[in-house]
Order: structure tokens, then sequence, then C-alpha cells
């Protein structure tokens, strides 16, 4: 791909505008790059849940999700351009099933607690929820391809199941909602 980022600070947004990939200009408010913000962002969160103690399954399967969130921002900074394929929609389906399966069924709402780890994974999901959120939205002014809305829908779910997979590293547990009608014994 060469060389693309020879000059970091171009003034070129000091008009309040900015570049997409295919050369046009749009202001810095507009709904593609909030959704590509919000799509940098979980990356970045899950840049830092990669410094944490991880299972090597869990290592390797983030960084391949930091890669296809690069192909996720940058289709969604070339409108029509296809980077994200399908397989990693189902590759996330696979991994959902596969660490969801090792775990207990849930029977009470959890807080986003518990190890560091969890909770950072916690952050991601919730993070994950809101760019989908903006490519909903996108999507209702603009032509955007299903797979990147499916990939995020997907990734939040997926996280919700790694963070309770890293509570569980050390033996430790989910932590539970301790709600006002479960206190006074109601169902």
């Amino acid at each position: 791909m060469g060389n693309r980022l020879t000059q970091i600070a171009t003034r070129t947004g000091d008009d309040g505008t900015s570049g997409l990939g295919d050369n046009t200009r749009l202001p810095k408010h507009h709904l593609r790059f909030q959704a590509m913000g919000d799509v940098d962002e979980l990356n970045s969160h899950i840049g830092l849940l990669l410094c944490e103690t991880l299972p090597a399954e869990v290592r390797t399967l983030l960084v391949e999700i930091q890669h296809q969130l690069f192909n996720l921002g940058g289709e969604l900074s070339i409108p029509g351009y296809e980077l994200l394929k399908a397989d990693a929609v189902l590759a996330l389906d696979e991994a959902l099933a596969t660490h969801n399966a090792q775990l207990p069924r849930l029977q009470e709402f959890i807080l986003p607690a518990g190890t560091r780890a969890a909770a950072q994974a916690h952050v991601c999901r919730t993070v994950a929820r809101r760019a989908e959120r903006q490519i909903v939205a996108l999507g209702q002014e603009d032509t955007v391809r299903d797979a990147p809305r499916q990939y995020l829908n997907r990734l939040s779910d997926l996280m919700f199941v790694l963070a309770r997979v890293l509570n569980r590293m050390d033996g430790g547990d989910d932590v539970y909602w301790q709600s006002a009608r479960l206190a006074q014994g109601g169902d």
C-alpha cells in the first residue's frame, strides 16, 4: 500500500470539513465521520484491553477484530467500497458460540464490573453498540452495506461474552445486579 501518511498535520480540516477516501469533503459532524470515529474509538478500547493479561485465544481473536475494524472504518471512508467481508461476521458468530458454550446460563442481570479486563470488555461492548447506532443512522441517509452493522452487532454480543469469560479467568464470577425487586424476594 505504500507510505500513505506522509503528512499528518495538513490543516485542510481547519475549515470544519474532513476528507473521505474518495477525496470528497464533508462537514466533520457528518454521520459518516461520527460512525468512523466510533469505530476508531472502539478499536482503541480493544487496544487497551489487549494490554491486559488474556488467554492466548482471546488475544488472537481481539487482534483479528482490530484488523477487521480497520477494514470497517476504511469501508465507511469510501462510500460504495467493500472491505469488510461476510466471513468476518461469520467468524464472530463462531467465536461467540465457542466462548458462550463454556459459560453458565445467566439467571440474573450482571453489572459491567469484575476484573479490569472484564470491565474494559464491557466498555468495548458499549462503544460497539454506539458505533452500530451511528451506522444505522447513517444508513437512513446514505447507502451502507449490511455487513458493517451486522459486524458491530455481533461484536457487542461477543464483548459481553468475553467479559464473562475474563471474569472467570482466575476463578472469579460475574458481578450480579442486586435489584430492589430481588432483595424483596419478588419475581
